[in-house]
């Protein structure tokens, strides 16, 4: 007689995350309390119930003071603000794939959508589900979804989102799918299946397919260890459900010649163990290789991985918080986001893609449970290192984000090294603001490296000043006057601003600063401005060099000629009032003269009877004296449509 062992059988991720964060509560000596069982399996709450680790039905049962666990089916939303509501310490061991089921719903129904759920309305997974969404809809087959499509009643015209209960099955899926798509062409459907799920049923076919006898091995309470036996009850006469090794009958695989033999995600792997010491003495396995018994296989597969081990596995799924990696062995590998990458920014789908072959290192290996934590960031930490070193050997420039402030300067991480950057090696002046380069990619030079202390220190300021000073270079070999440069202003004096101009500090005087007088550079540019300069003069010897800001193109006397002739009209504002007439501004920097024969179609005893200063006129420009830039303007021309001179003297 030949047994074959599902690859799939047991623990799932989620439910392996879950025991493991209780585990790790329980051992802290805090009291602890699982809102449900944590998991459908009796063998482990009884486990958990002999560390102290009490299961509560209600949130109103738990005693304040207590750390709660949300088991891996998650619950209402309701519930979860009432538990924070009484300030209790929450472990949230929902599984990540049944998360993402609460955000679809909620943004759904958010954005007018109706959900949809199809799955058990009296499971806690769906249950919880519902309570994410207002109006939800649960259709437990494809029967039911039709009849509510078909019948009308209770529906409406909002687009519908439809979901599926993790340990669903594809049959049902695809159908509900498929009758959803003739009511409505505009619906969405996601299909939150989780893919251990979808493996672990195509594998129990499979091997039902194959084989005279089926053992699934799981607590009867568990949904996804019901739906397996349903399954392969489908393709298999014999099928058996026991929950442990007690409730084996051998009568099932008496006379038979082949045995499957497959377990629930929420089925603990010493469970398979009892089963396979009452099988052991009859049943041998049938392997790739040939035959080795039944306990051999077990112990093959669930093997243990040692700590800080290397090992490479092939992705088989990857979600935005984690990246689940087959190790082909019995434990569930699993990356978490902070495992994945030195790079807080980083995605794991910008990592990876199901089906890609990699190396991680083991993080922490739960051999009861069958659960490994991999780490990806820790292996390219290893690597990282021998990179470092040698860029500190041969002096090259490295990249790398900078992560903290501290007292004695930045943290930067540099490949997944962390890498101190003193403040005087940052490159910001003494006394300055490190904070605005949080979260900067930078270029350093390594200064030391102490792989015994793990202590690494990095100058961003030495890169720095080797850029500016080839800059330098650069510039004093092509300089010439008259050249154009676009700088940034570095400082202002009271006679100047000295604007870098690539590796050099050039001063453009304050008289080159505007065409107005100015009393102050800060009335024209700022620290920081980027300016377009020009080169009036330079010094190679003296390393100075004298800029031009004001140019031909911006003196406004040339922008005036170029804009306005004698005889246009032009809007003006009154600046200045004297007792021959007034000056207006016709541009900024332009001023022109009405004299006080050209205020009015009368005579006036002083311009301030007519004008104010800040007033707005229409005027005519009667006469412009480039030589003297000077220019003469009249309101009197435009009231009577009669041409005077600049003294106001009728040219008749």
């Amino acid at each position: 007689m030949k047994v074959t062992l599902a690859k799939t059988a047991g623990f799932c991720f989620g439910v392996s995350r879950a025991v493991e964060m209780v585990e790790r509560e329980a051992g802290s000596g805090k009291r602890t309390v699982t809102l449900g069982p944590i998991i459908h399996n009796r063998h482990v709450v009884e486990r958990f119930a002999a560390m102290g680790v009490r299961t509560v039905e209600t949130p109103g049962e738990i005693e304040p003071g207590c750390t709660v666990v949300l088991r891996s089916h998650g619950v209402p939303r309701a519930v979860q603000e009432e538990l924070e509501g009484r300030g209790l310490e929450i472990v949230d061991a929902t599984c990540p794939f049944v998360k993402r089921i609460h955000r679809i719903v909620a943004e759904a129904e958010a954005r007018g959508r109706q959900p949809v759920i199809i799955g058990s309305a009296a499971h806690p997974e769906v249950i919880a589900i519902a309570g994410w969404c207002e109006h939800p809809l649960i259709f437990g087959d494809e029967k039911e979804l039709e009849n509510w499509l078909h019948g009308g009643e209770g529906r409406d015209e909002k687009p519908i989102t439809m979901v599926s209960q993790t340990t669903g099955t594809q049959a049902l899926w695809k159908s509900c799918c498929k009758i959803l798509k003739k009511v409505y062409t505009n619906s969405e459907k996601f299909d939150t299946i989780c893919r251990a799920t979808e493996e672990r049923q195509k594998e129990a076919i499979a091997l039902s397919e194959l084989c005279e006898a089926m053992i699934i091995v799981g607590d009867a309470m568990s949904s996804n260890t019901k739906r397996l036996a349903m399954i392969c009850s489908e393709h298999c006469k014999n099928v058996s459900l026991v929950d442990s090794a007690d409730e084996l009958d051998r009568k099932l695989y008496s006379g038979v010649q082949s045995v499957g033999i497959t377990a629930g995600a929420s089925t603990p792997a010493w469970i398979i163990k009892e089963v396979n010491n009452q099988m052991s003495d009859e049943i041998r396995t049938e392997t790739a290789a040939g035959e080795e018994n039944f306990a051999e296989l077990l112990e093959q597969s669930i093997k243990t991985l040692s700590t800080g081990e290397k090992v490479t596995g092939v992705v088989t799924s990857i979600t935005p918080t984690e990246v689940y990696v087959d190790l082909g062995t019995k434990h569930a590998g699993y990356i978490p986001y902070n495992e994945l990458s030195s790079d807080p920014n980083v995605k794991p789908a910008d990592l990876f893609q199901v089906g890609d072959e990699i190396e991680v290192f083991v993080g922490r290996v739960n051999d009861v449970e069958g659960t490994v934590m991999l780490s990806k960031k820790r292996l390219d930490t290893v690597k990282s290192w021998e990179e470092i070193e040698k860029a500190c050997e041969e002096k090259t420039v490295v990249e790398g984000i900078i992560t903290e402030e501290n007292k004695g300067g930045l943290v930067a991480s540099v490949k997944g090294v962390r890498v101190f950057i003193p403040a005087s090696q940052t490159g910001i002046p003494k006394g300055g603001d490190l904070s605005v380069l949080l979260r900067q990619n930078v270029r350093m030079k390594i200064t030391e490296v102490n792989s015994a202390r793990r202590r690494v220190v990095g100058s961003i300021r030495a890169v720095a000043s080797e850029e500016r000073k080839a800059a330098a270079e650069k510039l004093w070999s092509e300089i010439e006057v008259g050249k154009k440069y676009h700088g940034v202003v570095k400082s202002l004096t009271s006679y100047g601003a000295f604007v870098d101009v690539g590796g050099v500090d050039g001063m453009v005087h304050v008289s080159e600063l505007s065409w107005s007088r100015i009393k102050n550079p800060a009335e024209v540019v700022s620290v920081g401005d980027e300016i377009d300069v020009f080169v009036i003069s330079y010094d190679p010897e003296k390393r100075k060099i004298s800029l031009g800001y004001k140019t031909t193109e911006t003196n406004p006397w040339n922008i005036f000629m170029n804009q306005f002739k004698i005889g246009d009209v032009a809007t003006v504002k009154i600046v200045k009032m004297m007792t021959f007439g007034a000056f207006a501004e016709i541009i900024p920097g332009v001023d022109g003269l009405i004299h006080i024969s050209q205020i009015a179609d009368r005579r006036i005893g002083k311009p301030e009877d007519v004008l104010s200063e800040g007033q707005e006129v229409d005027v005519k420009i009667i006469d412009v004296d480039a030589e003297n830039k000077r220019i003469s303007l009249s309101i009197r021309a435009l009231l009577t449509g009669d041409e005077y001179d600049a003294d106001g003297e009728d040219d008749e």
